[in-house]
């Protein structure tokens, strides 16, 4: 089959297209004919050679976390009445035309849903509705969303106008502002531009914000949590550069602020991620939930997907597809 491989850590031009040998099922294990498969921020960190300590790859390895598809085998113990089913599943690859994962963690798509729209939500549906989860946003309340134009960012935005928050988008470029507005938020502001601070507590009558989810990280999230009102919440976990926002933990004591950063807590369990994305799956089949698909590349172009996420130049959610 066709897969990406990565033999050596660098930049977009290590990953490459070739002949891999098609994967079996193990006990408990589907094979899923891949038609669409996200691409992800992290994938371009790893590539790089990021986070060896977190994230471990050995080398050579095929980048990705899953996709969408059909069910072609099961492995011993798995019901042969998954053969042929619509799923989304998650994987320790995804840049193939085949992948096996654990059938524990296979979710049906629903039927008003094709392959692209179930992979959007693989990784960001679960990690944006987990987030919503966890800063418990309520009604009212003014809600800023940095990276606002991102797989996660977008769905973000979503997810608190559905809970009745004020939504106040922060992104780059005027593309990236028009789908944030389009999605509902109420205000959005050109992080790209000095002095756009002033613009988020202009929208907040000079009060500052209740929440705000640090999509960008770096040095953006730290002048992002200046943002925050005090007793407020600021969720970050945008790796920008490779680095997340290091928030001194006596200025948030100081000023109230609640200060999260999901990720380092490490991954859920399997089944928890399971029931976000079932979660996330049925938001999106009833239409309460629209992931943003920008950009779709054929498998053998993966390098201009990553080059395309490295450059900021992507608005919404990019796919890989068979």
């Amino acid at each position: 089959m066709r897969a990406i491989q990565v033999a050596e850590f660098g930049g977009p031009e290590v990953l490459v297209a070739g002949e891999v040998p098609d994967p079996l099922p193990g006990p408990g294990e589907v094979v899923v004919g891949v038609e669409a498969a996200d691409v992800i921020y992290l994938d371009t960190l790893l590539r790089s050679g990021w986070g060896g300590d977190t994230f471990p790859l050995q080398l050579p390895y095929v980048p990705g976390g899953g996709g969408a598809g059909r069910v072609l085998s099961v492995g011993e113990g798995v019901d042969p009445g998954w053969i042929g089913r619509h799923v989304l599943a998650r994987s320790a690859t995804g840049y193939a035309e085949k992948i096996a994962a654990d059938v524990a963690g296979v979710v049906e798509v629903p039927a008003e849903l094709g392959s692209p729209e179930a992979a959007a939500l693989l990784h960001d549906g679960a990690t944006a509705l987990s987030f919503a989860r966890l800063a418990e946003i309520g009604e009212g309340e003014r809600v800023v969303v940095a990276a606002a134009a991102g797989g996660a960012g977008t769905l973000l935005v979503q997810l608190a106008r559905e809970s009745g928050a004020r939504v106040i988008a922060a992104a780059r470029g005027e593309r990236k502002l028009a789908l944030a507005r389009e999605l509902g938020a109420e205000v959005a502001v050109d992080y790209s531009k000095e002095g756009w601070t002033h613009r988020v507590y202009e929208a907040t009558g000079g009060a500052g914000v209740d929440l705000a989810f640090d999509g960008a990280g770096g040095k953006l999230g730290k002048v992002l949590f200046e943002t925050v009102a005090e007793g407020g919440r600021f969720v970050t976990y945008g790796t920008s550069g490779g680095e997340f926002a290091g928030i001194d933990p006596w200025v948030a004591e100081r000023r109230d602020v609640t200060v999260m950063n999901p990720l380092e807590r490490g991954p859920h369990d399997q089944a928890t991620v399971r029931d976000l994305l079932t979660r996330a799956l049925a938001f999106a089949a009833r239409g309460r939930l629209r992931p943003s698909i920008g950009a779709t590349y054929p498998l053998d172009r993966a390098r201009e997907a990553h080059a395309a996420l490295a450059e900021r130049s992507t608005v919404g959610k990019s796919l890989l597809i068979n």
